[in-house]
């Protein structure tokens, strides 16, 4: 227990601190990149590279991913291969689009494993496999002066799946 009011207010001010600069840091953001870079041999075969961010400093986060696609009117999901590269907030995703189908790649960080989600990119896959669209669902907060990104639903990548079939069969 505390009984001086020195101490106490010297307890107040560090958790003042603590509390402001955790506010100040800002939110968590996923970026992706596409082509990845095919001179460097941890990315030469990779589909795109993946950024995470706290703020605008690049923070190493857990990164999960699978590929969602309709094939002939079925949906089906597989995993991603995500590689976490040497720099910090940096990988690798390998994958390959299937000759059938209608794909996206969801992709979410998290800060421990198996965790809440931090953000998540959801990547349209064109026809020829290649990166068709990306998004940061994301809400804006203090009169928009920061985007926070947002959880994803179930619904919305269905959503997008079937309006993309739709889209393929016009």
């Amino acid at each position: 227990m505390i009984r001086s009011p020195l101490r106490k207010l010297a307890l107040l001010a560090g958790l003042t601190v603590l509390v402001s600069t955790v506010a100040t840091a800002g939110p968590p953001w996923i970026a992706i990149e596409y082509p990845s870079n095919p001179h460097d041999p941890a990315t030469r075969d990779a589909l795109l590279t993946v950024r995470t961010y706290h703020h605008g400093d690049l923070m190493s986060y857990y990164l999960t991913g699978t590929a969602e696609g309709i094939v002939n009117g079925r949906r089906q999901t597989m995993p991603l291969d995500i590689r976490r590269l040497p720099q910090a907030g940096i990988y690798a995703v390998r994958w390959q689009k299937p000759a059938q189908g209608n794909w996206m790649l969801v992709i979410t960080s998290s800060q421990e494993q198996n965790g809440p989600p931090a953000a998540t990119a959801l990547v349209t896959i064109d026809s020829r496999g290649g990166v068709a669209s990306v998004n940061v669902p994301f809400d804006t907060i203090e009169n928009g002066k920061w985007r926070v990104p947002r959880r994803v639903a179930a619904a919305e990548i269905d959503a997008m799946l079937k309006g993309a079939a739709t889209l393929a069969r016009q």
